[in-house]
This record gives C-alpha cells, structure tokens and sequence, in this order.
C-alpha cells in the first residue's frame, strides 16, 4: 500500500529534535515525509507540496486558500505548543480536519519547573547562593529566619489545564490545601482532584502560595491587573507559569520592587527582555528565561504524541494524544509565538 503524503515545516521547531533517533526512523517508515526544512517557512514550496497531502505538520499560516489546496488533508500538527490565529479554523471544521495541539507535552515539565520555583521562593536558594558567592552567606538558623514550609500551605491555582492538572499531582506529597479558579472548568472536576473550587479573589487573598497556569485569550489578557495583584499579602509568593500577557506585568514588576510580596516569573511580555528592565534588578523577583518548558524530554514526547495521533487518523481513527481546536474556544486564544 502506497504511503501517504506528509508535508513538515515545524519552524520554530526543529525536526531532528521532536522526533530524534528512532522517532524519525517511524516517521519516515508510516508515511512518505516530505520535509521543507526547519527555518521561516517558505510558503511558495508549501503551496506546491499541499496537494495529495494527508496531515501538515507545523505552526504554518493556513487561510482557506492555501487549505483548498490541499482536498485530501485529514490533519494539522502544530509541534510549537499554542493555537495562534493564522488557521481558517472555520474551514478546518467545515472540512474535518483535525487540527491539533502538542501543548500537553510540557506540562510535566513546566509543573516540576513550578515546583522548583516554589522551594526556591519558600527557602530562598539561589539568593543565599549568590550570598555566599559574595561572601555575606548567614550560617544555620540565622540564616532561615524568612524561611518556610511549602508542606501543609495555603495554595492557589489560576488556571486548571494541563499545566494546573499535572501540578497538583506533584503536591500530593505536600499535603497542601489547593484553591483552583478556573472559570472554563466545572466544580466537579476541580473537587475530583481533591481541590478546592474558589473565586479569583478568594484565591489571591487567602493562598500563599499562587500559581498562574491560564493560557491567555482575548477576553483575559491583563485581567491580573494591579487592582488584583494588591490583593496578595505581603508574604505569599505569585509564581507566573504560563503566559505574561494575562499579567499587568509592570504592575507586578513595581508591587514585588516595593516588597508587597514575592513572585516568579518564566514568561515575559517582550522576549528577549531588554537588558534595561527594571526586573532585572529586583531582588523580590525570580526570574528564568521561558526555559521552564522547553526540555528534551518534552520534546521528543511531542514526536511520539504526533506519530500516535498520525496512526490513528491513518486508519480513520480520531486523535486522542494531542489536544484538538474546539469551536467553542479556539478563535479566543492570543498567545504570541515565544522568545
């Protein structure tokens, strides 16, 4: 039986990366791979591959009119991690096309990374590293004063996705009580997984510890605005995980500058940060450079991720391993492409 017709451009992505080794090896043997390259797509030898191709797979524009030409497409994989607003979603439901989302692929990391960041906060690490570097480290429990347990704390969550559902996994063994608000999510999936359904204030009020795990959409961008973000008592600790712009991020960057509480950050509105900014130099402020993510082992997950969904729709399956556009929301979403 003759193999169908795939057509990859995964820029940003490369490759090599998403499907390494044996990965690619699978690829090649399931279906006839027909590769652009991994840098700026090259839109005029997309157009003159797309017919007679089965799925495409990268974060490519897709109007209607370059959809048309491609009549046998059964799939879209995008391989970056976010729905972006260059697909004719409409058309794609139209037509049946599956289009499809690897963003799953880096919530173990990212919850780990959040993790992390949290002891961080609670038992300041790094700063008494760069202390001692300086010579200024403060020995035993002199040196813990600020310190505390992240066992048995307050907890909140904004945001109950993939991000805030492998998150809470991670906490069991910390036995902290978890305050979720997540407007999209039903109550009873959030006390499903032992938690607790709370407001957005509820949860910047009462919690010490807040993670930040929406995705951002046209309705939300800046909701955290300095209104809310006064909120937070002076010793919690807003570790934000998944997009800045639902964050006044200036906001945050002067409230943490004033000491009204402690946060970290992965995300940013403008990446790279210009070297300038004011958040550099806040000592109440972790910082991480969008890496929570962006790890081997995610990456190659989402290669394996592709080729599951890939033999499914082969054999007129629906995909179950990527996360697929829904009507309902997906022209909604606003992330930008990272860095």
């Amino acid at each position: 039986m003759d193999k169908k017709k795939v057509v990859a451009a995964p820029h940003p992505q490369r490759l090599d990366l998403i499907f390494p080794g044996k990965l690619m090896a699978q690829l090649k043997k399931m279906v006839q791979l027909e590769f652009l390259g991994d840098g700026p797509v090259d839109y005029q030898r997309l157009d003159e591959h797309l017919d007679g191709a089965v799925a495409l797979i990268g974060q490519m524009d897709l109007p209607a009119e370059r959809l048309k030409k491609a009549p046998d497409l059964k799939a879209i994989f995008n391989v970056e991690g976010n729905f972006y607003q260059n697909i004719d979603y409409d058309y794609c439901f139209k037509k049946n096309i599956h289009v499809l989302n690897c963003g799953g692929a880096y919530s173990q990391a990212v919850a780990e990374m959040s993790l992390g960041m949290a002891l961080d906060l609670c038992r300041g690490i790094t700063r008494e590293d760069r202390r001692f570097r300086e010579g200024q480290e403060v020995y035993l429990a002199d040196g813990c004063r600020d310190s505390l347990l992240l066992s048995g704390s307050e907890v909140g969550f904004i945001g109950f996705g993939n991000l805030g559902r492998a998150m809470v996994k991670l906490l069991e063994p910390f036995h902290c009580s978890v305050k979720i608000f997540d407007p999209w999510i039903p109550d009873s999936i959030i006390e499903e997984a032992g938690c607790i359904p709370a407001t957005l204030d509820e949860v910047l009020k009462t919690t010490r510890f807040i993670f930040v795990f929406a995705g951002v959409t046209k309705e939300n961008q800046g909701f955290l605005n300095r209104k809310k973000l006064e909120m937070i008592h002076k010793d919690a600790f807003f570790l934000l995980m998944s997009r800045a712009a639902v964050v006044d991020f200036e906001a945050l960057c002067e409230l943490t500058a004033q000491g009204a509480f402690t946060a970290a950050t992965d995300v940013f509105p403008i990446e790279p940060l210009a070297v300038s900014h004011p958040a550099r130099n806040n000592d109440h402020l972790l910082l991480s450079a969008h890496r929570a993510g962006g790890i081997p082992q995610a990456f190659s997950l989402i290669g394996r991720m592709v080729l599951d969904d890939m033999d499914l729709i082969l054999r007129g399956l629906p995909p179950v391993r990527m996360q697929r556009a829904q009507w309902e929301t997906v022209k909604s979403f606003a992330s930008k492409p990272a860095g």
